[in-house]
C-alpha cells in the first residue's frame, strides 16, 4: 500500500519526522497570534526549505498549514480573538464557555474535534487522491485550460470582497505571472530592460511581501491580542469544568462525523476554504439542534462543529492539486510552490514520478494530527496566555526583520529585499480596496500552468477557441464556472436590493 510505503519513507528520515514536529508547533504558535495567518507563517519558511530535502521541506509546510488551523482556536475560545479567520465561528461559543470558567473544556473540545476531522480528510486524501488521478491523468490541455479558468473564476468570484475585486485580483496575478522570458521564444516580456525580471519575479519576494510583510504594515502599533486584557476567564467551578468527558464526546459525535464530511466537501472545492466550511458546518449543526436556545452562550456542539469542519479542510483541499494541479487552498498553493522549488511534478503523474515522496507527506499529516492533538489537549490554555503576553512592539519588529533576512539569503540580491517590499505594499493595498491576496497568489503560482496548456491546446489544433467546442469535458467546466460566477452576482445582488 501506498501509506505504508510513506511511513517508511518518512521514518527513513530523522530530519522528515524532526521537522514534521517543528512544522506542528510553529503552527500552533502562528495560528495562535492573531493576524499572522498560515499563508504568512508558511511564506516565511520558504526560504528555510532551499537548504532541505523535498520530504522534510513539504513535510513542515503541510503540518504548519495542518496545525495552524487549530492553533487559531486558543486565541479564540481564550480572549475572544480568532488567531485565524475560520476560527470566528469557534469564538462564538468558545468565548463564552471562558467567561463560565470551562476554558478548559471548551480547549479539549476543539482538539478532539479538530483531529478526528482531520484525521478523516486525510484518509480521504490517501485514498481518494491517486483513485482520481487515475482518470485526471487522461485528460488533454483543452480541459486543463477549462479546469484553471473555472478555478480562476471561482477563486476570483469567491475570495475577493466583491466579484469584480476578486477577478481583479487573479487578473493581476496572471499579468505579472507573465513578467519575464517567453518559454518557448525565450523572448523577453515585461522586463523594462532589467535583467534581474529575465526569470519573473521570484516566487519567495512575492509570497514574503504579500502575505507576510503586508501583515505586518497592517499591524503595526496594534496589539498582538487586542482584547486580551479585558478578557476575564472564570474560575472553574469542579474539576468536570476542565476536562471533556465522554458523555459529552458521545453527545457531539454525531455534529462532528457530520461537520467533517461538510468540511472536506468544502474542502475539494477551490477557493472557497475553512471560513466557509466552519461557519456553514456551525449552522447546520445549530439548525439541527434540539436546543438552540443555548447556542451562543457557550454550548460545546457549536466548537465541535466548526472545529471538525475547519480541519476536514486540510487535507481535502490537496485533492485538487495532486489530481489537477489546482490548489483548493492559500496554503495548497504555498505547499505547491515547495514542490516547483524542489522540482516535484505537480499534477495527476505525481503519483508515479514521486510515490514515496508523496506518501511520506501524508504520512507526515498525520504524525503532525497525533502531535498537535497531544500538544493541544494538554497545553493549548499555557500557549494561548504565553502568547497574549507578548506585545506587537515585540512580536512584529522581529517578524519584520526575519523577512529581509529570509529574502535576502535565498540568493543574496538587493533587489529581492527591494521587491519584496514593493509587493508588501501592494498586498496592503490590496487589502484596503477589498481585493484579494489569496486569490492573487493563486493565480500568480498557476499562471504559467495555464499559459502552458493553453499553447498546448493551440498546437494541437488550428480552430482556435472553436477547437474547445468540440471537447465536452472541457465545456462543462466553463459552463461549472460561469454558472459559480453567476450564481456570486445574483446573490449579490440580492443583498443589494435588500
Amino acid at each position: 500500500m501506498g501509506i505504508v510505503d510513506g511511513f517508511v519513507a518518512l521514518f527513513s528520515s530523522w530530519q522528515a519526522v524532526a521537522f514534521t514536529i517543528i512544522g506542528t508547533l510553529v503552527g500552533l504558535i502562528g495560528g495562535a497570534i492573531p493576524g499572522l495567518s498560515s499563508g504568512a507563517m508558511i511564506s516565511l519558511l520558504i526560504p528555510v526549505t532551499f537548504y532541505m530535502g523535498p520530504l522534510p521541506a513539504l513535510a513542515m509546510i503541510y503540518a504548519v498549514g495542518k496545525s495552524s488551523d487549530f492553533g487559531g482556536s486558543i486565541p479564540a475560545i481564550l480572549f475572544n480573538t480568532p488567531g485565524t479567520p475560520q476560527a470566528s465561528a469557534t469564538q462564538v461559543e468558545g468565548y463564552p464557555l471562558t467567561r463560565q470558567g470551562r476554558q478548559g473544556k471548551a480547549l479539549r473540545m476543539a482538539v478532539v474535534a479538530s483531529a478526528q476531522g482531520d484525521f478523516f480528510s486525510e484518509l480521504l486524501l490517501i485514498f481518494g487522491a491517486a483513485f482520481l488521478a487515475v482518470y485526471a491523468s487522461k485528460l488533454g490541455p483543452p480541459e486543463f485550460v477549462a479546469i484553471y479558468c473555472c478555478a480562476f473564476i471561482i477563486i476570483g468570484g469567491l475570495l475577493g470582497k466583491s466579484v469584480l475585486t476578486g477577478l481583479l485580483s487573479v487578473i493581476l496575478g496572471l499579468l505579472l505571472s507573465l513578467v519575464g522570458s517567453d518559454p518557448i521564444t525565450a523572448g523577453e516580456r515585461f522586463t523594462f530592460g532589467s535583467f534581474h525580471l529575465y526569470d519573473g519575479f521570484g516566487l519567495v519576494p512575492v509570497l514574503l511581501g504579500v502575505f507576510v510583510l503586508s501583515e505586518v504594515f497592517e499591524k503595526v502599533g496594534n496589539a498582538v491580542v487586542e482584547n486580551a486584557r479585558d478578557a476575564i476567564a472564570g474560575t472553574p467551578r469542579c474539576p468536570d469544568d476542565s476536562r471533556l468527558t465522554w458523555a459529552e464526546y458521545k453527545r457531539v459525535l454525531p455534529t462532528i462525523c457530520r461537520s467533517q464530511v461538510i468540511g472536506s466537501g468544502v474542502g475539494i472545492l477551490p477557493g472557497l476554504g475553512s471560513v466557509v466550511a466552519s461557519f456553514v458546518a456551525y449552522s447546520e449543526a445549530k439548525r439541527r439542534s434540539k436546543t438552540p436556545e443555548t447556542w451562543g452562550k457557550g454550548e460545546i456542539e457549536g466548537i465541535a462543529a466548526a472545529e471538525a469542519a475547519n480541519n476536514a479542510t486540510s487535507g481535502s483541499n490537496l485533492i485538487p492539486l495532486l489530481t489537477l494541479g489546482i490548489p483548493g487552498s492559500t496554503a495548497a498553493a504555498l505547499l505547491s510552490g515547495v514542490m516547483l522549488i524542489h522540482g516535484v511534478e505537480i499534477g495527476p503523474r505525481v503519483f508515479e514520478t514521486s510515490h514515496d515522496l508523496i506518501y511520506g507527506v501524508f504520512a507526515a499529516g498525520l504524525l503532525c494530527i497525533v502531535t498537535y492533538f497531544v500538544v493541544g489537549y494538554w497545553g493549548a490554555a499555557h500557549l494561548g496566555r504565553l502568547i497574549a503576553k507578548i506585545p506587537a512592539q515585540v512580536v512584529y519588529p522581529i517578524i519584520f526583520l526575519t523577512c529581509y533576512i529570509a529574502v535576502y539569503s535565498t540568493e543574496q540580491e538587493i533587489f529581492d529585499m527591494v521587491l519584496m517590499t514593493v509587493f508588501g505594499l501592494l498586498g496592503f493595498l490590496m487589502k484596503r480596496i477589498g481585493m484579494s491576496p489569496p486569490a492573487f497568489i493563486i493565480a500568480f503560482i498557476l499562471g504559467p500552468g495555464l499559459e502552458r496548456a493553453l499553447r498546448q491546446t493551440f498546437l494541437l489544433d488550428d480552430s482556435g477557441i472553436l477547437y474547445f467546442l468540440e471537447r465536452p469535458i472541457a465545456l462543462f467546466f466553463f459552463a461549472l464556472g460561469i454558472a459559480a460566477l453567476l450564481l456570486r452576482v445574483r446573490k449579490e445582488r440580492w443583498k443589494v436590493s435588500a
